[in-house]
């Protein structure tokens, strides 16, 4: 199958409408039919400011983390679309992808 490899970069603590922000991403992939999501914390990274952002107990709301999804055009499409809706300021990665199960049954 091929699609997108689609990455959301944001920082824990963010939130909207009362929800963390990598939450309310997989919530509405999950209402537009996507089958499946991924959050990850990052060790350490730095943004288009400079700043490093390192895993600190103090500082954890700030530590940077990625969503990513595995999508059709159209999936892609829809959850750009609902991120434009809110006006939610997000930086992202569209990359073109192949994807699929490897099953050594099936050969």
């Amino acid at each position: 199958m091929t699609g997108y490899h689609l990455r959301f970069y944001t920082v824990v603590g963010r939130r909207l409408q009362h929800a963390l922000v990598y939450e309310w991403l997989l919530e509405q992939a999950m209402k537009i039919g996507i089958p499946g999501g991924s959050v990850f914390r990052a060790i350490a990274g730095y943004g288009r400011h400079g700043r490093l952002h390192e895993q600190h107990f103090f500082e954890l709301a700030q530590e940077p983390i990625l969503v990513e999804f595995l999508v059709s055009a159209e999936q892609a499409d829809a959850l750009l679309a609902l991120v434009r809706k809110e006006d939610l300021a997000l930086f992202y990665a569209k990359v073109p992808a192949e994807f699929g199960i490897v099953d050594s049954a099936a050969t």
